[in-house]
């Protein structure tokens, strides 16, 4: 699992027939200290009602996507699974959290 930034929303009329009814989202996954891009933006499917500019859960788990678009084969990658409110990473050194 990874963070990631929803950048935007995906309109296709064309597509796998496991994406019907998906709703896709562009968003861009973050290295840890979340500031900065770790790669380039991906397609994820939506699965909590996600917006752009929210900062979101994403996974690579291909039978949890499967489970989710009740197909046996799909091409998606990334689902995002969950809506972060907040991050608290404590670091190694005597200090307190940092956010």
């Amino acid at each position: 699992m990874q963070l990631a930034n929803v950048l935007g929303t995906v309109t296709a009329t064309v597509k796998h027939s496991s994406l019907a009814g998906a709703k896709l989202l562009v968003v861009q996954p973050l290295m840890a200290d979340r500031t900065k891009a770790d790669g380039d933006p991906q397609l994820a499917i939506d699965t909590v009602a996600a917006g752009v500019g929210d900062l979101v859960m994403i996974t690579s788990d291909g039978r949890l996507l499967r489970d989710i678009l009740k197909s046996d084969a799909t091409p998606a990658r990334y689902s995002v699974v969950a809506l972060v409110d907040d991050v608290t990473v404590f670091s190694s050194r005597k200090q307190g959290p940092t956010r």
